[in-house]
């Protein structure tokens, strides 16, 4: 069962581990959703089928932090801050070598090619391109990898993954837009952190919650070792 961070009558905010599904896919392996249906309804003693709204998703190998709504009005107000940008998501990545920059905004057009599962940058006009922004910057480097910090301006499927292999520092473990890896080496994207507004108090909520600092290549970087 995954780590559950915070719970109240509206959210419930959790910790994704690594390598699985959010929802059921072809796989038919065990998603997280319905994990955590099964959790409400055992807690709680629920009868019957439970309400659980997923909002916002990760791909299958990226862990961190989501939240989920328990209710359809809290699922609608946080799908509208979604639309709104008035919901921030946060990523740690460590990528292949160093960026030229050691901060910037990148601006690429996606496209999906659904027969091969994979993401394309396109030009602005083709059809179906979908706009991706991102900033980063880079918190450190050593010799060949970097330890970067993603604000995801859109939310675009493989979005990291693609635009930065696009500028040469693909996410380390991601053997679909990247080098090739050892056996069962996990690709080092994080979602770390989530800002949004309580769908029903309208308090500020802000969730922070590191990768596995002592697993390589998170373990490689000092930076983690300067948080208090």
């Amino acid at each position: 069962m995954c780590q559950i961070v915070y719970e109240d009558n509206h959210l419930l905010v959790v910790i994704k581990p690594q390598n699985i599904p959010v929802q059921e896919d072809e796989s038919k392996d065990e998603d997280l959703l319905n994990k955590l249906k099964k959790y409400i309804k055992d807690k709680y003693n629920k009868p019957g089928n439970v309400y659980l709204g997923l909002v916002h998703r990760l791909d299958r190998p990226t862990g961190g932090v989501m939240v989920f709504a328990k209710t359809s009005k809290s699922a609608s107000r946080l799908c509208e801050q979604i639309k709104t940008d008035d919901f921030e998501k946060k990523y740690l990545c460590v990528v292949h070598g160093k960026p030229r920059l050691d901060r910037a905004r990148l601006i690429n057009y996606l496209k999906k090619d659904e027969v091969n599962n994979v993401v394309n940058v396109v030009g602005q006009l083709e059809t179906g391109a979908k706009k991706a922004e991102l900033d980063y910057k880079v918190l450190e480097s050593n010799d060949n990898k970097s330890l970067v910090e993603i604000n995801l301006l859109t939310g675009r499927t493989h979005q990291i993954r693609v635009q930065m292999s696009t500028i040469g520092n693909a996410v380390y473990g991601d053997t679909k837009y990247g080098k090739v890896q050892k056996a069962n080496t996990k690709m080092a994207l994080w979602a770390y952190e989530l800002k949004f507004v309580h769908p029903v108090t309208k308090q500020k909520m802000t969730f922070r919650v590191f990768p596995p600092i002592n697993e390589k290549p998170w373990s490689e970087f000092n930076y983690f070792k300067r948080i208090d």
